[in-house]
This record gives structure tokens, sequence and C-alpha cells, in this order.
């Protein structure tokens, strides 16, 4: 039997993923659909959510709201764009009204009594962010919370139909889960039954049904994703799994050996070692934009897994540790692409492989718990996340030999430190970026000019948000006196404070 579902249906919206990610956490299956792919009635699926978007719903090319949404008769909560397209389609009016736009925490009164309160006081804190405002009301809706001049919340008098003009997804609305949650429980009456750990035995069971007696090779990199995808895929195929560790030259210091004899020894897994370093620098020689060096990455890596299949194969399925957030980010639905990820945006058109990605609608934090339900090491589960691309998207601009150097030194003195003083267990993730930018220093009576180096420290749940680290300041200066003491070519360390968003965790 099917878990209940809710479908995010995305305008564009930042903070979409939120509202999909929040949703699961209630243990209720989500899945993101584009605002023009009306499904066919289904009985699992049993509400909706229109999500937030960067446009003016009075704008020429604003995305309208398919009447055919509504037709399929389960309840929908419309979070502002959202509620905006559904007074819209309503006969409501809504204008651009600079006087009652709203930028972040505000007040709320509720003046209804409503499910969709349960719980919380009169007055409510929420977030805002919208230039748009319901001027008039669509005859068949009513009021039943405000902010100042602005409609608040409104319901359908006679349909389980909600607009909120608010974020109820975000943290900085106060009891926004608690939203969330009368809306799916008390609304929608859907069943809390989605649980990562009661779909790993129907994974193992697509994975089989999907590759019945083919062959399947999977680029493993020894992060969790491609990790947990290994072990997942190894559970149902077995030795008809071959994986392929490559050495691309962009890895961390002994991150090769500790990879190999962990998934070798270990794991029992059957694990090809490919040493491609001079393959992928030449392919990045005189790339500097982020996105293209991603992409001239992915493509190297299918050379590669296309070499080793000519000479072990043939092999049928691409197994990747392919995420949620790796294929949102890359551009999939309405929202803009972030950055391609190497494993989604930067793969060619043409593949010579069918590809294989157990983890595809999964989150990060929802892998891990998957780890845990497979017994896999805590050394694997807790590992930080490392991008496929590797140094070559912590070196700013064109990749070269010596700023692999100047990375691979400043990031191992990172996590000594880190790892010596406490401080790894504060953080989610942490590295350095070696930047283009070149300040004068002055070492030994001499003048330097010598590359800035950042250190990024964040602390998150799944990596959609994060916020900067507050790492004690003489962990820093340790850490910023050896670098410039040890690492030749630097001489100036910066610490990046920037939360995410409105930056990324990465820096490309």
């Amino acid at each position: 039997m099917k878990p209940d579902k809710v479908l995010v249906v995305d305008f564009g919206g930042q903070t979409t993923r939120l509202i999909a990610k929040t949703i699961r956490e209630l243990n209720v299956y989500s899945d993101m659909v584009a605002y023009d792919h009306v499904p066919t009635p289904s009985a699992d699926v049993k509400a909706i959510v229109f999500s937030g978007g960067p446009k003016s719903i009075t704008a020429a090319d604003a995305l309208a709201v398919d009447r055919a949404w509504f037709d399929l008769g389960v309840p929908i909560l419309a979070i502002c764009y959202g509620m905006h397209a559904t007074m819209q389609q309503f006969g409501g009016h809504v204008e651009k009204d600079l006087d009652g736009r709203q930028y972040g925490k505000t007040g709320m009164d509720i003046v209804k009594e409503d499910v969709l309160f349960d719980g919380l006081s009169d007055h409510e804190t929420v977030w805002m962010s919208h230039t748009d405002s319901v001027v008039t009301l669509p005859p068949t809706f009513e009021v039943i919370a405000r902010s100042d001049r602005v409609l608040a919340a409104v319901k359908h008098q006679t349909k389980p139909i909600y607009g909120v003009q608010f974020h109820p997804e975000v943290r900085h609305t106060t009891h926004g889960k608690q939203m969330l949650s009368n809306f799916l429980f008390k609304v929608a009456k859907a069943i809390p039954s989605w649980k990562i750990t009661n779909i790993v035995d129907g994974l193992i069971k697509d994975i089989r049904h999907t590759v019945n007696d083919k062959r399947v090779l999977l680029g493993l990199s020894g992060g969790v994703d491609s990790g947990v995808s290994a072990v997942l895929i190894d559970r149902a195929v077995g030795e008809r799994l071959t994986c392929v560790f490559v050495d691309h030259g962009l890895l961390r210091e002994g991150e090769a050996d500790d990879v190999l004899t962990r998934y070798r020894s270990h794991y029992g897994l059957n694990v090809v070692f490919v040493d491609a370093k001079t393959r992928f620098l030449d392919a990045l020689k005189g790339l500097e934009d982020p996105e293209a060096k991603r992409k001239a990455i992915g493509k190297t890596f299918i050379d590669v897994f296309e070499g080793v299949a000519a000479k072990q194969g043939p092999f049928d399925f691409l197994a990747q540790g392919t995420l949620y957030t790796d294929v949102i980010e890359s551009g999939a639905g309405v929202g803009a692409t972030i950055k391609s990820h190497h494993n989604v945006g930067g793969l060619p058109e043409k593949l010579g492989f069918t590809l294989l990605e157990p983890l595809r609608s999964l989150f990060k934090d929802e892998v891990r718990e998957l780890a845990r339900t497979l017994a896999m090491d805590a050394v694997d589960l807790q590992r930080q996340p490392f991008p496929g691309p590797g140094l070559a998207v912590r070196i700013l601009g064109e990749v070269t030999e010596a700023k692999l150097t100047m990375a691979r030194q400043s990031d191992a003195i990172v996590r000594q430190v880190f790892q010596e003083t406490g401080t790894e267990a504060l953080v989610w993730q942490y590295f350095t970026v070696l930047t283009n930018a070149k300040t004068v220093g002055v070492m030994g009576d001499e003048r330097t000019y010598g590359h800035v180096l950042a250190i990024r420290a964040v602390t998150s749940n799944d990596g959609m948000t994060a916020d900067w680290a507050r790492i004690p300041h003489p962990v820093l200066e340790r850490v910023a006196s050896l670098i410039v003491n040890r690492v030749d070519g630097v001489n100036r360390v910066v610490y990046d404070i920037t939360s995410k968003p409105p930056g990324t965790i990465e820096w490309e």
C-alpha cells in the first residue's frame, strides 16, 4: 500500500524545498512538481501545497495556476505567490502594493478560529517576503488572519482551500511547522506513515526490478551519498555491481587510500581504482568559470566510466549518489539553476548507460538515516559532504598543480586543528577556499604578495539552509597562524560569515 503523498507545486520559490522537507519531517511523503504539471487523480495524493515564487502575479510573464489543480478535489494550501495565483483564479484581485510590502518577521492576528491555527495564540510571529497583496477577496473566500493592512490568511467558505501570505516553512515563522501539521492531519487527514526505516526493502526491490539480470557500474567517491548507494545496490544485485573509484587529482590528503580500504575491506565491494589525475587536469586547463569546470569534470567522469565499461563490461546501468537537492539546484523544475552538479547538469546529453539513482528523491539527512538503517559505520554516515568536483570548486579560477597543493595543505591543517580542539563536533561542514585575490604581506621583514585563503564552516541539518559556525577565536587564530607559516603562496586568511541563503555553502 502506497503511503499518503503531498504534492508541492513549484512556482520557482527559493524555499520550495523547505516545504517538501518539512512535510517529510512530519512523516508524510512529499514530491515537488512543476506548476504546469497537473497529474491525474490518485488516491495516495492527500493534499497539494502551492509554493511561493520570485515573479509578481501582476507581471506579463506571471505563472498562472491551472484550474485543473482545484478539480483534483484534495485540500490545497497556497503560500505567498501561490496564494496570489489562487485568488486570481477564483476572481479576486492582486496588486503590487509598495506600501503594504513586507520582508522579514511580522506580527499576525488570527481573526477567525480555524483548525489551521489549532494550538496557536491569537497573535503569531510569521515571516513575510512580498510586494504584491490581495486587495479584493474572491466572494467565496473569507479572511481568517490579518497583518497590518495585509490579508495574512484566507479560506474558501465551502472547500478545503487555504491561502497564506506568509511562509510557514521557514523557521522565522514561530509556529509554522505546527500550521503545516494542522493542515496535513486536521484538514487533509493524511496518515504519517512515511519513514526512511520503512522504505529500505522497497528501494532494494525497486533496484532488483529495474536492473533485472543486467550489470551496474557505480561511481564511488567515498562520500555518504555514493557510499549508501553502493551498499544499497550491493544488497540488491550483489556481484553484478562494480564500483569505480576515480582519483581525479582533486582529492584531499589521504582520501584515495582511505576510501579504497574502507569499501574494499570493510564492506567487501568490488572497487576498481582508476588514476586519472592528468586527464582531469588537462580537461580543466584554462577554465575559470565554475559552471564550465563542473561540466568538464562531469564529462570526464563519464569518459572514464566508459573506458572501464569497455574493458570490464558490458554494463547497462551507471549508478550515482544523486540527491533531491542536486536535481533541484541543477535547475530541474521552475527554479533557477544555482549550480550544475557534475552528476546532473554536468552530464553529457548522450550517455552510453541508463542512469540508476536510488537516492534521487531523498534529502541529505534522510540519506544519513538510511545509512543508519543499513548499519553502516559511524565514520561513513557522519562523513562531511565533499563535492564531486573536489578541490576544483574550492579553488577560484583556473585549477593548477600549485593551487591544488595550497588547497590540499590548508585543508589538512584546518581538519587537524578542528579535530584536535573538538571543533569538528560543532559544525556540519568545514573547508578552505583558495581565492584569486592577492594581497601584500610581510614575512621575515620582506614584502610578500600572496593568495587570500578563506575558511568556511557552517552549521546545518541538511545543506539546504546553513548558518556560519561561531568558531572560537583561539581556534581560528591557530588555524590562520599555521596556514600562513606552512602553506607557501598564502599570506592572508579570512573567515566567511555568510549564511545560506543568500550564499551557498560551497563558493562555486
